[in-house]
C-alpha cells in the first residue's frame, strides 16, 4: 500500500493567471489550451470507466 507520502498529490485547482494584461488572442489561446486539458482529462474518465466496466465483468458470474 503506498504511504501518504508516497501518492500523487491531487491539484486542488488550476492557478489563477491574470487575465488583465493578456490580449484577446492571448485569452483565445489560453482558452484553447484549458480546452484541450479538458479533453485530457475527459478522455482519462472515458478510459478509468472502461476498465472498471470490464472488470465488474470479470468478476460477475
Amino acid at each position: 500500500m503506498l504511504e501518504e507520502e508516497d501518492r500523487p498529490k491531487k491539484p486542488s485547482r488550476l492557478e489563477k493567471m491574470l487575465l488583465d494584461p493578456m490580449s484577446v488572442s492571448d485569452l483565445r489561446a489560453y482558452i484553447e489550451e484549458l480546452g484541450a486539458e479538458i479533453a485530457r482529462a475527459e478522455a482519462e474518465i472515458v478510459k478509468k470507466q472502461g476498465a472498471r466496466g470490464h472488470a465488474e465483468g470479470f468478476f460477475k458470474f
